[in-house]
């Protein structure tokens, strides 16, 4: 249990402490529990009420003895009994629930809304009945009268579901784009739906006519409030018969009376935040409002904040339970918290033993400053002229600073400086230049050694940069080219990087492809440098389309063209050195001194020469070129016929001389075995193999007719 106090409202979290995991055997838990004071002032008011990730949303029944929560992974709902303080029951469920509600007094009647846009109705017993709904929903009501489910989601038609016939109904047609949220006042019935584009519309079930239309967007922007966008409703509440309170998505509450179109109170949270959860406490006129990073408790007629509360981790759900200061919350963290304040209520009657542990508890308490109170360190008070307030009622040290009023620093930041919307026109003229001279070339020194890689490493981090610049808390790498452990690699002619080498190639196939482009941008890179050198200030030009980033072809196919490249280079490189080799060979008239001459004599005028033939020298290369074409046209039949017909030898002329080859099939160690295997046996057979001889007869005799009966 942990103990703060705001404004002296003391709030005790209950869920504050560390969690025994379940593995844990009982004498483990003793002996951690005797060492450990967290361990000891912790309090387990329910057993195991968590979720296995993360908690969505969380609702007590009418009739308070049960807790309902969902939360994935995976996706779940979980029944606590309030009089046993233990889990019920736990089921599982197809798709993330995006809302829920309980129709019944007890756990026996629910209903989900998933993602998937189905709407799923669960019995005591289990799962009852499944349906789908024609849009996404995002948010769903209950008529109870008429028996009719309202669902808005992203479509401009709110679709009625009774449950009583079993059918859809003819849907409401709204003004807005998009529905976000929706509540049914619990008096009169009156449905009111919150639109994307800040709009609430209010619609009479009994003639399904629109009734009102409140437009919360305008009314939102107060004095000092910072918006960066269009307020759209993100959380509606309504109190009674007239009251209806509002959560947009830049973080304001607006309070209405419904009959008035302006709000009575507007309230900021000053988090920029949307608004999740909105609830009511009559018994202090208190409104509970929370966005993902605190809860605030403040009296709805005059704003003034009465309570806050800043949880660890973000906030999905926010509800409290009937007549009591116990809340709980849905949270981004596995563990559903609970807050007590004494101040609120009594503890609920399953709980009452808190009453008298809140006393025994409060000997550390915490004290967390200040709420809509504006931090400032003594600089920024000597730039506003307020140096003369240290030590008054208005400033509060706190750390190295101050907290003021929010209210005084908006009114005297505006009258210490008086020009400062021009100061922030100079501002947006200044970005829209510098966005106009990013459409320039850039001009880049590039080092001496792989320059290549250098522009490599320069678009990785520019798409570093974008990327973060996309994400506010997106953190960019540093880079290689900016580190001095790696400066030798651009500026050693040895670390030079070979693109041409067959390693390089076939392990970067991608690189390759990608290479051509990067060539072609250094060169509108070194021409754009060039231009920079010569003129001293050189206007940019259009850069060039784009061009395919990626390729259709897989690595595997990148790396299948790289090995054909690489096989065609080689065969035209032999095929180049034969020609080479051919070209030089050269007919010597006689001797080698004669030889060794028009060698080098060819090695110095680089030209083919031709020698004549003497008489009587014989030659056959050239004379039998017809000769050999068409042998070489011939089939292999034909040619061995002619060469044995002529007596012809086996010797094949070329230009470089008579060369035979000769080969022999090598065989392996099975074949031979298996060869003298088969020998072996013949011999044997041999051996074994009886004469015939005696069963022969006599020359003339026979068995035909007329020949006599051979004997036997």
């Amino acid at each position: 249990m942990q103990l703060s106090s705001v404004n002296d409202v003391k709030i005790y979290n209950l869920s504050h402490g560390k969690s025994l995991p379940e593995w844990l055997s009982d004498r483990k838990k003793r002996q951690l529990q005797k060492k450990d004071v967290d361990i000891q002032r912790r309090i387990e008011l329910i057993q195991d009420f968590e979720m296995p990730t993360v908690s969505t949303s969380i609702k007590v029944s009418r009739d308070g003895n049960f807790i309902l929560a969902t939360g994935t992974y995976k996706p779940r709902i979980r029944c606590y009994d309030t009089y046993q303080l233990s889990l019920k029951f736990e089921r599982c469920l197809d798709s993330d629930v995006v809302a829920f509600d309980i129709l019944s007094d007890d756990y026996s009647k629910l209903v989900f809304l998933h993602c998937d846009r189905y709407v799923e109705f669960h019995s005591q017993q289990g799962h009852y009945y499944k349906t789908r709904i024609p849009k996404f929903g995002r948010d769903f009501s209950y008529h109870a009268p008429s028996c009719d489910l309202y669902f808005v989601g992203t479509s401009s038609e709110v679709f009625r579901l009774n449950l009583e016939q079993g059918r859809f109904l003819n849907s409401l047609q709204t003004d807005a784009v998009e529905n976000n949220v929706c509540d049914i006042n619990p008096v009169h019935y009156l449905f009111a739906t919150g639109t994307s584009e800040g709009r609430v519309e209010c619609w009479d079930p009994r003639d399904r006519n629109r009734v009102g239309v409140l437009d919360c967007a305008l009314n939102s922007l107060t004095e000092g409030t910072q918006v960066q966008g269009l307020p759209s409703v993100s959380a509606l509440k309504f109190n009674g018969s007239l009251n209806i309170a509002v959560g947009t998505s830049t973080g304001q509450v607006l309070l209405y009376d419904l009959r008035s179109s302006q709000p009575l109170l507007v309230k900021d949270h000053f988090y920029n935040l949307p608004i999740k959860s909105l609830n009511f406490y009559n018994q202090l006129d208190l409104v509970v409002s929370a966005d993902s990073k605190i809860i605030k408790f403040w009296n709805k007629d005059t704003g003034k904040v009465f309570a806050s509360i800043q949880p660890q981790t973000n906030i999905n759900d926010v509800c409290i339970y009937p007549n009591s200061g116990m809340l709980f919350t849905a949270n981004e963290d596995p563990k559903m918290s609970t807050f007590y304040i004494p101040t609120l209520g009594p503890a609920p009657r399953w709980c009452s033993f808190l009453d008298n542990l809140t006393e025994e508890l409060e000997e550390s308490p915490e004290t967390t400053v200040y709420d809509d109170y504006k931090f400032v360190t003594r600089k920024d008070l000597e730039n506003l002229g307020l140096s003369h307030l240290v030590g008054s009622s208005l400033l509060r040290a706190y750390m190295h600073g101050f907290f003021m009023d929010i209210r005084l620093y908006h009114k005297v930041k505006g009258m210490a400086n008086p020009f400062a919307y021009e100061e922030y026109r100079k501002e947006k003229i200044r970005q829209k230049i510098d966005e106009s001279r990013t459409q320039r070339v850039n001009i880049q020194k590039l080092p001496k050694v792989n320059k290549e890689l250098a522009l490599k490493l320069m678009e990785e981090g520019d798409e570093e940069e974008a990327l973060a610049s996309r994400k506010k808390k997106g953190k960019t790498l540093p880079s290689i080219l900016g580190d001095d452990r790696f400066k030798v690699m651009f500026e050693n002619p040895e670390y030079q990087v070979d693109e041409q080498s067959e390693e390089f190639r076939l392990l970067n196939p991608i690189v390759s492809n990608v290479g051509k482009k990067r060539i072609k941008k250094l060169r509108q890179m070194a021409a754009a440098q060039q231009v920079a050198e010569d003129e001293e200030e050189p206007e940019g030009k259009g850069s060039s389309e784009d061009e395919s980033s990626d390729d259709d072809k897989s690595w595997v196919e990148e790396v299948r063209e790289q090995r054909r490249l690489l096989r065609q280079e080689d065969r035209d490189r032999r095929k180049t050195d034969r020609k080479n080799t051919d070209r030089s060979t050269v007919l010597l008239e006689s001797g080698q001194s004669q030889q060794t001459s028009d060698m080098a004599e060819k090695r110095k005028t680089n030209q083919l020469q031709f020698y004549q033939i003497r008489a009587g020298e014989e030659f056959r290369s050239f004379n039998d070129v017809s000769r050999k074409q068409k042998l070489q046209k011939a089939s292999l039949e034909d040619r061995l016929k002619l060469e044995e017909h002529s007596g012809t030898s086996n010797m094949a002329d070329s230009a470089v001389g008579s060369k035979q080859l000769t080969f022999k099939l090598q065989k392996s160690e099975q074949n031979r075995k298996q060869q003298l295997a088969e020998q072996e046996h013949q011999e044997e057979r041999k051996k074994l193999r009886r004469s015939a001889e005696h069963l022969s007869t006599g020359r003339g005799r026979g068995r035909g007719r007329g020949r006599g009966r051979g004997r036997y």
